[in-house]
């Protein structure tokens, strides 16, 4: 498992000190101002741990799959994005925005959200885009280790971590060309139906830009933006690029949204402003293009780099669709009937949606049988993937008793243009799971991860 010698050091360090974890947090609340916004107060008392060579290895891996997703359409679709982006299930308005919000590259800015097994880790999602959270997991990092045992254990054991924001803002500048030196102006917009709840967030990630990284910055939805004189504007301030947290999957629940998105889709075509990260990002970052370099009889298509990748990172997933499958040992099956006759071993996912939204876990002890059989035949719409069950081992963490608690614990690692940019984690209490899905929504904690340098 990762990092488990370094976590059971530190664990045991704690423990032998008589820390509690209200003490190892110490006012993460009063500094981590942006964090605590966004993860609701809620902490791991310890940072996950990766040893030099599992850093080394799991980012390789994550470059090796991206490079995979961002072929797709090459490989399979001979070039055409909008074929690969309906193979995806996008609608036809979605389809058009993305097709016109394409970079020069596809993005480098994601998210693996991965589960530690034995010998490594296994993908459960992989997430392209600007609207991905844990961006600013960094500031938890940065408050525990003002702790003295935290830091003395970083400093002996070489241990450091990767600021996400900065990478993040790196790739940004990398990947629109706007230069950094010419002290740019960036709008950081969601959608209207968002930004309500999102607004106190955004707004102070805003303003930590420009006092922490000298950036000028200013938080708004797409109806606030201003179309004038060749240029886009945020209250009297031209942007040269948004950051965008907006997403193709409102289309679908609150489609009005596309008459506010298309002026600003529009304005990049004509070179107005640049777009990060432009919307095409949402067709590789979907489940079906998970599900597509995950099927073997894709496999011929990749290097053997990217093969050997594919292999450690990937569980048996596929487009849940009428017809014959192969598993993992080559042996064809009826994937309808081999989704119904294996419930405990599986998972259904809407391929669009996040935050687990539309996840049925065939473990979860309120879908029964008979719900089961009805969502997956209610699914065979191309818009879902079958996925195997990846099962992970509890990692420890210490109570205010002094006792620990089993959490199941998901990897959040970032990939950007300059490799590994950090790990927001989330993890969920064993005793108060009862569904299996870990994400903010089911109350998991935040957790931040350090990284061996030797």
């Amino acid at each position: 498992m990762a990092g488990d010698e370094l976590g059971a050091a530190y664990l045991d360090l704690v423990r032998r000190n008589g820390h509690k974890p209200s003490e190892l947090l110490g006012p993460v609340a009063a500094e981590a101002k942006v964090l605590d916004t966004a993860a609701l107060g809620r902490y791991l008392p310890c940072p996950l741990f990766l040893t030099a060579q599992e850093k080394t290895r799991l980012t390789e891996d994550l470059v090796n799959l991206r490079t995979a997703l961002a072929s797709l359409p090459d490989r399979l679709f001979g070039g055409d994005l909008t074929a690969f982006a309906r193979a995806v299930g996008m609608t036809d308005t979605q389809i058009d925005m993305a097709s016109r919000s394409r970079g020069r590259e596809v993005t480098r800015f994601a998210r693996a959200d991965l589960l530690a097994v034995p010998g490594g880790f296994q993908i459960v999602e992989f997430n392209m885009g600007s609207n991905i959270g844990g961006v600013d997991i960094a500031e938890l990092a940065g408050v525990m280790l003002k702790h003295p045992t935290l830091a003395g254990f970083a400093a002996e054991h070489a241990l450091e971590y990767t600021d996400t924001r900065v990478e993040a803002l790196h790739t940004l500048f990398a990947e629109t060309g706007v230069a950094r030196e010419d002290d740019p102006f960036i709008a950081i917009v969601d959608s209207p139906g968002s930004f309500p709840s999102l607004g106190k967030y955004l707004r102070a990630a805003a303003q930590t830009w420009g006092e922490r990284y000298g950036i000028r910055a200013g938080a708004c939805h797409l109806g606030e933006l201003e179309y004038d004189d060749g240029s886009v504007w945020l209250r009297g301030q031209r942007v040269d690029a948004v950051w965008r947290v907006f997403m193709l999957e409102n289309l679908v629940s609150r489609p009005d949204e596309a008459a506010v998105m298309a002026p600003l889709v529009a304005a990049a075509e004509r070179g107005e402003v640049q777009i990060f990260t432009p919307l095409d990002a949402e067709v590789y970052g979907s489940k079906n293009a998970l599900a597509m370099v995950a099927d073997r009889a894709n496999r011929h298509l990749f290097t053997t780099g990217e093969q050997a990748s594919l292999d450690r990172l990937l569980p048996w997933t596929r487009i849940l669709t009428e017809g014959e499958s192969t598993l993992d040992d080559g042996e064809q099956v009826d994937l309808v009937e081999y989704a119904l006759k294996n419930r405990t071993d599986l998972v259904l996912k809407p391929t669009l949606m996040h935050g687990g939204i539309g996840v049925v876990l065939g473990t979860d002890p309120h879908v029964t049988q008979e719900y089961w059989e009805e969502q997956v035949r209610q699914s065979l719409d191309g818009a879902h993937i079958i996925q195997r069950l990846v099962r992970s081992a509890p990692d420890y963490f210490p109570t205010e008793d002094g006792e620990i608690e089993p959490y199941s614990v998901m990897w959040g690692t970032f990939t950007t243009a300059r490799g590994y940019g950090g790990t927001y984690g989330r993890a969920v209490a064993d005793a108060t799971s009862t569904t299996g899905v870990i994400s903010q929504g089911n109350g998991a904690k935040a957790a931040t991860a350090l990284h061996a340098t030797r």
